[in-house]
C-alpha cells in the first residue's frame, strides 16, 4: 500500500487499527527496531503468548502482574506494548503523559469481551455490600468500577488480604474466581466469563497425554477449567508456571496455557521437555488469536510512524489507576 504522507498513515491507522504498508523484505527487522528504540527512548513489553521473535526483541517480557510493574517503573518516552489491548490500557493508565503504542488495535481480549462494563455495572448495584476484585484482563471501565486489580500472581493473596467478613465479587473470569475461592476457602460472587483459550482444554486427552508421558507433570494456568485443574500437579500464573518448570530435578512437563510460554520455558531450561496440552480441536486454538495479530512487521512500522496510538480520557485515566496502584501496592507489601 502507498501512502503519501505520514499524516496519511496515521488517518489510515485509525481506521483499520494498524499501519498497513509494504515492508521490504531484505530489512534487517531486528537491527531496525533496535534502532528505533534508541533513537525514540522506546521501550518494548512483551507479553510470554506472543511469538518467539516478539519476546526477542522485547526488553522485558512477562506476565500481567510483572508487566504492570514494569510499566509503572520505566522512564521510557514510548512504550511499546506486544500483547492485547487491555495491557496496555494499564500501562496508559500508569503512565498518562507517556505515549503508549500498539501494534494493532484490533489485538483484544475474549475474556475482556466476556464482561461488558454496563451489564457488570447492573450487575454491581445488586449487591452494594460487595467490594469488586477484579482480574486484570478487563477493560479500563471495569477497572474503573473495582476496588482492586488482581493477576494470577497475585490473587490469591489479595483476596486473603480482605476481612473474612467482607462479601467479595470477582470478576470477570469464572474459573479463575472458582480456584481462588477453593484456595483461600471463602465464598467469592462470581461473574460468569472465561478466556476462550483456557477453556477449549480437554481433560480426557489432557489424561490420555499424561499415561502416554507417565513421566511428565502437568502444569496449569488458574484460568483453565476445573476439571483440567484437578488433573494438575501444579498450578500457576504464567510466571509461576515458568519458575516451577525451571527447578532442578524436574524434567518433563504438560503445559495447560497459551504455547506462547514454551519459547521462554526451553530458553531457561535446555534439555527438558515441553508439550503443549490438547485442546478440544483437531487445530492450534490454544493459541490465541489476539494475541498473534502483533508481528515484527507491525512493530516496526508502529515504532517507524508511532502509531497506533492509546488514547484514554483523563477522567477514566484518574479512575482505574486507584485500583491499579492498590495492586502494586498490596504485591509489594506482600513481597510479590
Amino acid at each position: 500500500m502507498k501512502i503519501s504522507s505520514v499524516e496519511d498513515i496515521v488517518a489510515e491507522t485509525r481506521r483499520k487499527g494498524f499501519v498497513q504498508e509494504e515492508v521490504d523484505p531484505t530489512l534487517d527487522l531486528f537491527a531496525e527496531i533496535a534502532e528505533l528504540k534508541r533513537s525514540k527512548r522506546a521501550v518494548i513489553l512483551a507479553h510470554y503468548y506472543q511469538d518467539a521473535d516478539i519476546q526477542d526483541i522485547a526488553d522485558y517480557i512477562g506476565d500481567s502482574l510483572g508487566l504492570s510493574q514494569r510499566a509503572a517503573e520505566t522512564d521510557a518516552d514510548i512504550i511499546l506494548f506486544a500483547g492485547v489491548h487491555f495491557m496496555a490500557e494499564t500501562a496508559k493508565i500508569l503512565n498518562p503523559h507517556k505515549k503508549v503504542l500498539v501494534p494493532d488495535m484490533n489485538a483484544g481480549c475474549s475474556l475482556e469481551e466476556s464482561c461488558p462494563a454496563d451489564k457488570f455495572a447492573l450487575f454491581k448495584q445488586k449487591y452494594p455490600q460487595h467490594k469488586v476484585v477484579s482480574y486484570i484482563n478487563c477493560s479500563a471501565e471495569l477497572k474503573a468500577m473495582s476496588d482492586v486489580i488482581v493477576t494470577s500472581s497475585n490473587a490469591v493473596s489479595i483476596v486473603n488480604s480482605f476481612p473474612k467478613s467482607q462479601p467479595l465479587i470477582f470478576a470477570p473470569d469464572k474459573n479463575l474466581g472458582a480456584y481462588v475461592s477453593k484456595v483461600t476457602q471463602r465464598p467469592l460472587l462470581l461473574w460468569d466469563g472465561a478466556c476462550m483459550v483456557h477453556e477449549i482444554f480437554n481433560h480426557r486427552r489432557i489424561a490420555e497425554l499424561k499415561a502416554q508421558h507417565p513421566e511428565a507433570e502437568l502444569i496449569a494456568h488458574p484460568e483453565c477449567e476445573e476439571t483440567v485443574l484437578a488433573l494438575a500437579d501444579y498450578i500457576g500464573s504464567t510466571t509461576g508456571l515458568l519458575r516451577y518448570a525451571s527447578q532442578p530435578g524436574r524434567q518433563s512437563f504438560i503445559v495447560a496455557t497459551e504455547p506462547g510460554i514454551l519459547h521462554q520455558m526451553r530458553l531457561k531450561n535446555p534439555g527438558k521437555t515441553f508439550i503443549p496440552a490438547p485442546s478440544d480441536h483437531a487445530c492450534a486454538c490454544n493459541n490465541c488469536p489476539h494475541m498473534k495479530l502483533n508481528t515484527l512487521e507491525k512493530i516496526y512500522l508502529s515504532l517507524k510512524y508511532e502509531a497506533p496510538e492509546l488514547e484514554m480520557s483523563q477522567e477514566l485515566i484518574s479512575r482505574a489507576y486507584l485500583p491499579i496502584r492498590r495492586m502494586l501496592d498490596l504485591s509489594a507489601e506482600l513481597g510479590l
